[in-house]
């Protein structure tokens, strides 16, 4: 069974920084496209960055030069980077793995999320707050 587990959310002022971790179990994470996503109060789930199983990267436009994606396979974890925290960085934070059969880029998998809907973890949550 697919399970994502993340880790190393918290409270931080903005300027600051955090390193979120995702640990993945149950597939071979070496051969997928994964994504970090977020989702703040009252807004719908939005890619943040996503990376391809070659090391390609997307990140959305509000997170270009701060967030930094990456991934040891070895290890099967994600991890994002995140720098200079602002308080709309606020949300709880989930990584995934699109579909299985449905190969993504990291572009179509952070805008489009083909992602089973079952597939998702409990997430993790940052507050970015003076």
């Amino acid at each position: 069974q697919v399970r994502f587990v993340e880790s190393g959310g918290g409270l931080v002022q903005p300027g600051g920084s955090l390193r979120l971790s995702c640990a993945a179990s149950g597939f071979a994470l070496d051969d997928y496209t994964i994504g970090w996503f977020r989702q703040a109060p009252g807004k719908e789930r939005e890619g943040v960055s996503c990376i391809s199983s070659a090391g390609d990267t997307y990140n959305v436009d509000s997170v270009k030069g701060r967030f930094t994606i990456s991934r040891d396979n070895a290890k099967k974890t994600v991890y994002l980077e995140m720098n200079s925290l602002a308080p709309e960085d606020t949300g709880v934070y989930y990584c995934a793995a699109h579909e299985r059969g449905r190969p993504a880029s990291p572009w179509s998998l952070c805008v489009y999320q083909p992602i089973p809907d079952n597939s998702w973890g409990q997430g993790t949550q940052v507050t970015v707050s003076s």
